[in-house]
């Protein structure tokens, strides 16, 4: 993995977008079946748009159904990592892009084989490098 990236609040929203700022930085969600890449089957990585570091693979990706792009496993085990998230009521695992500390969204253990996990992300937060 590449140099680890840390920006100020006020860096981070000069280079963001407002929304990509609010799910990236602020742990926001975009609403379902908004994102670009909900229907995407193009080939390629799937990188972090805060920093660019590539974190899941089109291979990995899935039609969860639930609205967001949904990916059985990311690229490595070092190109994430995970912290629970108890808003909202309830505890979810987040995931987070290990080079940035970015908010991506969150994995669940309701995923296709031979994983069995959801890594549910927000299109907002991700960038496709077509292959």
């Amino acid at each position: 993995m590449a140099e680890k990236v840390t920006k100020s609040d006020a860096e981070w929203s000069r280079e963001l977008g407002p929304e990509q700022y609010e799910v990236c930085r602020r742990k926001g969600t975009e609403a379902p079946f908004s994102g670009r890449y909900v229907d995407c089957k193009d080939d390629g990585v799937y990188r972090c748009v805060c920093c660019g570091n590539a974190l899941f693979g089109s291979e990995a990706k899935f039609d969860s159904g639930t609205g967001w792009p949904s990916f059985s496993a990311p690229v490595s085990e070092e190109a994430v990592t995970t912290e629970t998230d108890t808003s909202h009521g309830m505890a979810r695992s987040e995931v987070l892009c290990r080079r940035c500390d970015a908010h991506l969204g969150h994995v669940f253990d309701d995923g296709p084989a031979p994983t069995g996990r959801r890594y549910c992300m927000n299109s907002v937060a991700l960038v496709l490098e077509r292959s």
